[in-house]
């Protein structure tokens, strides 16, 4: 089993991986002083609970912890104001007080909505992410939770950390061929932001992170969650540094907001948002090269690097201007510089990017 500390004071956190280790997680709850006699709820999807749910409530109650369970439909549709606050309903109902915790159990979606919960329930409560899925590797670490709102993506939320983070990499050997593609798109994104031996490493290793080799697996999640655990303890809430992990996520939210968020997964999305950021970067003189190998990693990957005919442009721009990351009537885009290195570029004019748009719907 591997272990990271994300170093934010007080508020530090850690987070194991390994396999078979969710056998483990009674000690681990005891070890971070998870309170017994109050209630437990586990968030999950419909999905998750069939695979995961007996086994992980059976070790816990076991372990002495009182356990509820909530199930969601499974899907980016799930975090929504409306689920919200039927799982507000569901935890009021099994009397959860100041001293429960909320487990999220799954992927990002069921993170980022159980997250939430556990921010605004009694204003905060605390709670634990057990990750599912390669995509949890960047969404269960850093503190972000929220639900998402028709015209824009994660634009309702907070910063709520967790009492500690789970990644049992036996949960992930069941993942449809599409989730793993997607999930590893995150993962390469953090080494394309921080560190180019990574990338050397990723690419030297994608058949086997295809093929879901255990090995491989651990130490690319690893990888990831270490290079984002370090830029997190550097700055927690997105003042300035924390924002380059959004490389492919300005465009990439706007997609799947305008697709209704149920034509592409998350990763898929960054993905043709990477493809664009490094078309963007080549239209403001960057080197070539660093276009064609992001497109390249990611072809590689089989994933989507064309952004789909049938979305509209104007619609994509729109999406864009109510995203995060908009500000004072500018875009900001992060940029890479390198293979390994990104910048956060301020003042981007609209129309070079609806140019780029354009152009990324001509990909081959």
């Amino acid at each position: 089993m591997r272990q990271i500390t994300v170093d934010l004071g007080e508020r530090s956190y850690p987070i194991y991986i390994g396999e078979g280790i969710l056998e483990r997680i009674g000690e681990f709850f005891e070890e971070r002083s998870i309170h017994k006699p109050s209630p437990i709820l586990i968030i999950t999807d419909e999905n998750v609970a069939l695979r995961h749910l007996e086994s992980v409530t059976q070790h816990l109650t076991h372990a002495g912890y009182h356990v509820l369970v909530k199930i969601v439909p499974p899907g980016e549709k799930s975090k929504s104001l409306a689920v919200l606050e039927d799982v507000i309903g569901a935890a009021l109902q099994g009397g959860l007080d100041r001293q429960s915790t909320i487990v999220a159990l799954g992927g990002g979606v069921v993170g980022d909505l159980a997250g939430f919960v556990a921010a605004s329930y009694m204003r905060g409560i605390r709670f634990v992410q057990i990750a599912t899925t390669i995509q949890a590797h960047d969404s269960s670490v850093g503190g972000k939770v929220g639900v998402n709102h028709p015209f824009a993506k994660n634009i309702i939320g907070a910063f709520h950390q967790p009492e500690l983070v789970i990644f049992d990499i036996a949960t992930l050997l069941t993942l449809p061929d599409r989730d793993v593609r997607s999930g590893l798109s995150e993962v390469l994104k953090e080494g394309l932001i921080w560190d180019a031996e990574f990338v050397e490493w990723f690419d030297l290793h994608t058949e086997q992170l295809l093929a879901l080799d255990s090995d491989a697996l651990q130490y690319a999640i690893y990888e990831g969650i270490r290079i984002k655990a370090n830029v997190v303890s550097l700055d927690e809430r997105e003042n300035d540094l924390r924002a380059i992990l959004n490389l492919g996520h300005t465009i990439g939210h706007a997609l799947e907001a305008v697709s209704g968020y149920n034509e592409l997964l998350h990763g898929e999305a960054i993905s043709i948002g990477m493809v664009g950021a490094a078309k963007l970067a080549l239209c403001l003189g960057c080197p070539e090269i660093i276009y064609v190998e992001t497109k390249r990693l990611l072809s590689n990957l089989a994933l989507p690097v064309r952004l789909p005919a049938h979305l509209d442009i104007d619609e994509i721009m729109s999406a864009m201007m109510h995203d995060k990351k908009f500000k004072e009537g500018q875009m900001v885009f992060v940029l890479p510089t390198a293979i390994g290195s990104v910048e956060i570029r301020k003042g981007v004019q609209a129309e070079l990017v609806r140019e780029v748009l354009i152009e990324l719907k001509q990909e081959v």
